[in-house]
């Protein structure tokens, strides 16, 4: 059975042409008799013995060797920080960003959105392995989950409407006319599966409902519309041709189609409606094609349009896909990173629409893309351009006119500017704003480097704007996600205790008493808490050795109150900084769930994913500096460079990497033979360092919620509704569990 229609009970009764067209086997059974297949144990349990994990999830995720394990980047999260594990050894992998994992089975149920049938097709198809399909009578039809059951109806469509084109006398005369007449070759067409809808009202959905398919699915999958009149279907795509929207695997999920009329007051093309199978903001037309082509040369081109994808295959060239004539969305960017972090988006020359694409270029920089671009001329795109040389002059074209996008943005903009400081500015700013998109820091510097001789600038004055940028961006988040924190808490949408983790994952809990007896410090040998419960009131329960507060303060900061408050918060944020300078490359143990096979991970990956999960943000600008450094190099598999940050052109972060990695006081190597006496180091108990200096962290943040929440309750006046006191009574309420909770860490009780 062809991948592209592996869905469970699909049934059989399309006609023969569809042979022809290469999109399914023979019937198996004549019409109209609906029979519905099963994949016997037999050969589930072949296909599981077969395929090999790492192989497989290869093809989603860069996987890089770690031990026993692989790693890498989530492909369910936009993590920075590695934190996807696959165990050959086990057949499974774990994902502690989104918490999933499971088997390879599970993976690609959950990457590509399939159910368990489909994905061991899919497994099958890989390794080559034939399915002998049981049969299934109909009365098991109603046993189809509804994904299926629609993904069935779009794959018959499909079929349907490339009969229609090859078959019928009005298809072959306007539809395959049209393709014929524009250069297309008919194999092109098969390749991409190339329909038309006639342009009677209703014969798709009539022949849709005589095959056996319902009217509320035609309806679901935006195939049919209902009239208001007396709710009869009339066919959504009546008239036009077609181009099947393909997942990763192959499978057709929606249509768009193309008005062939002149009639300007007609829209040129309607697309499928957003349904259980199609997410527009996470498709890009031709990535099934593309996809082998794309692991080959590490490269993707990207065009507007479905007829520039086929012009390009036409002309040989497959690793391409398509935006589908949308802005680019960062759903399809996270799809692309799956396969390459290399792109060239090919523009054609009409300047005003290459300047409204601009900003999903910022989109692609802003993933760690390395982007270029290749512009066509004027008047011409991927399509014209190809029917009008050769494939070789095409592919030449390509290559010997690429450019780096920021160079050909600079271009592009200084082309119409001329002598207007004002314009000029502008441009600039535009400039500044694509370069702050750039995560990695070596690359944005050197991206700096370039743009100020272009641009004929001094480099420290695009530098202090870039940072003006990021800053901003930085401020703009953290108020965002503050504000949508404050919303999900009114409207009663989570819990309001911050780190408290709302899904599987986050800080630890405490550890239990005695945990890490015998090797390491035990529980009671924890320095005794100040007076103020460890909120840094009266003393200093997260300084690190040799680490003293700033003598200057601290300037208040929005939210934050006296400039006390930030200083005590700043103390146990430099101590969780000292940890992750001091000992990111250390290796740790940790058990991704109980009975979970042992991994070893850095420890600067495990303080990051912790911070990550405990949705902490970082009131010390030099602390969040370093933090946002060691999150960019662990995204590309590496460590900052410590000798390089302690070089850090920003003093405050240049001092605070001396002030953590230099010990004021050491204990004598000759210490422990001259007297026998043996004194524990830190490094031998990283994880409980790393514990003590989180939950002192979240006792702050725990702290600085139920200042927020009590200042919300006195200034409710009398007549306020009665809801909104208690939604704020249920906030205190678990801010104080949530305060017993971490104290209880370093066993003390909490009165009041």
């Amino acid at each position: 059975m062809d991948g592209r229609f592996a869905t469970a009970g699909r049934p059989f009764v399309v006609g023969e042409v569809w042979t022809k067209f290469g999109l399914l086997k023979p019937d198996p059974v004549p019409a109209p008799v609906f029979l519905f297949q099963v994949i016997p144990q037999s050969t589930i349990d072949q296909i599981l013995q077969t395929a090999v994990i790492e192989e497989v999830v290869a093809d989603y995720v860069e996987l890089k060797k770690s031990g026993s394990t692989f790693r890498g980047l989530s492909p369910f999260s936009n993590e920075k920080t590695p934190s996807f594990y696959v165990v050959p050894a086990k057949g499974i992998f774990k994902d502690f960003s989104s918490g999933k994992g499971g088997s390879l089975v599970t993976f690609l149920m959950e990457v590509e959105k399939v159910s368990y049938p489909e994905a061991l097709r899919m497994l099958a198809k890989r390794y080559n392995i034939e399915i002998e399909e049981e049969q299934m009578s109909e009365e098991r039809r109603a046993e189809m989950t509804e994904r299926e059951s629609l993904a069935a109806v779009v794959a018959w469509a499909g079929g349907w409407f490339a009969e229609n084109l090859f078959e019928t006398e009005e298809g072959q005369a306007i539809g395959l006319s049209y393709f014929e007449q524009r250069g297309f070759r008919r194999d092109i067409l098969k390749r991409f599966g190339i329909g038309y809808c006639p342009e009677a009202w209703s014969s798709m959905s009539e022949a849709a409902v005589a095959a056996g398919y319902s009217e509320e699915r035609l309806v679901a999958v935006g195939l049919s519309k209902r009239r208001e009149s007396d709710g009869s279907l009339w066919d959504f795509f009546k008239g036009r041709v077609m181009f099947p929207i393909r997942d990763v695997s192959g499978r057709v999920i929606a249509f768009g189609g193309r008005t062939l009329r002149t009639d300007k007051s007609i829209a040129k093309y309607f697309n499928s409606p957003e349904s259980a199978l199609y997410h527009k903001g996470d498709v890009l037309y031709g990535i099934d094609l593309a996809r082998p082509e794309i692991a080959k040369v590490d490269r993707v081109f990207l065009v507007e349009g479905y007829t520039d994808v086929m012009a390009m295959h036409q002309a040989g060239v497959a690793n391409v896909v398509a935006s589908s004539g949308t802005a680019l969305t960062e759903g399809q960017i996270r799809l692309i990173r799956r396969f390459t972090h290399n792109i060239t988006v090919l523009f054609d020359g009409d300047a005003a629409g290459i300047r409204a694409s601009l900003r999903g270029i910022d989109l692609l920089l802003a993933a760690g893309m390395d982007v270029r671009v290749v512009l066509f001329p004027d008047g011409d795109d991927p399509d014209s351009y190809s029917r009008k040389v050769s494939s070789e002059e095409l592919q030449r074209h390509i290559d010997e006119g690429s450019q780096d996008f920021l160079a050909f943005k600079i271009d592009l903009l200084s082309q119409d500017i001329g002598d207007d400081p004002i314009r000029r500015a502008g441009m600039i700013h535009s400039i500044v704003e694509s370069v702050a998109s750039i995560p990695d820091t070596i690359k944005r510097g050197v991206y700096l480097q370039s743009s100020a001789a272009a641009l004929g600038l001094a480099e420290d004055l695009l530098t202090g704007e870039v940072n003006k940028v990021l800053q901003k961006r930085l401020v703009e988040a953290r108020r965002a996600e503050e504000r949508k924190e404050r919303m999900s808490i009114r409207r009663g949408g989570g819990s309001s205790v911050p780190g408290r983790p709302q899904s599987p994952g986050g800080p630890p809990p405490p550890p239990e008493p005695g945990q890490y007896g015998g090797a390491g410090l035990q529980d009671d040998d924890a320095p005794p808490p100040p007076d103020d419960e460890f909120y840094g009131g009266g003393g200093d329960p997260g300084a690190a050795p040799g680490l003293a507060p700033d003598q200057e303060g601290v300037a208040p900061l929005q939210g934050w109150g006296e400039p006390e408050h930030v200083e005590q918060r700043r103390i146990l944020e430099r101590d969780l900084i000292r940890l992750l300078l001091r000992h990111g490359g250390t290796e740790v143990h940790v058990h991704p769930e109980e009975g979970d096979e042992v991994l070893g991970v850095e420890f600067a990956e495990l303080v990051l994913h912790h911070l990550a999960e405990s949705t902490v943000k970082f009131v010390d600008p030099p602390s969040a500096v370093i933090r946002t450094v060691f999150e960019e190099k662990l995204a590309e598999g590496e460590l900052p460079d410590l000798a390089s940050m302690a070089a850090h052109k920003d003093p405050s972060v240049a001092q605070l990497v001396a002030e953590s990695l230099i010990d004021r006081h050491q204990v004598s190597d000759r210490w422990e033979t001259s007297h026998g006496i043996h004194h524990t180091r830190e490094e031998d108990v990283l994880e409980l360092a790393l514990l003590k200096s989180l939950h002192r962290l979240l006792l702050n943040e725990n702290k600085h919620e139920m200042e927020r929440v009590l200042a919300e309750i006195q200034d409710l006046g009398p007549d306020a509704p009665a809801e909104e006191l208690a939604v704020l009574l249920r906030q205190k309420q678990e801010l104080d569990a949530d305060k017993k909770h971490r104290a209880a860490y370093f066993g003390v009780a909490i009165v009041g």
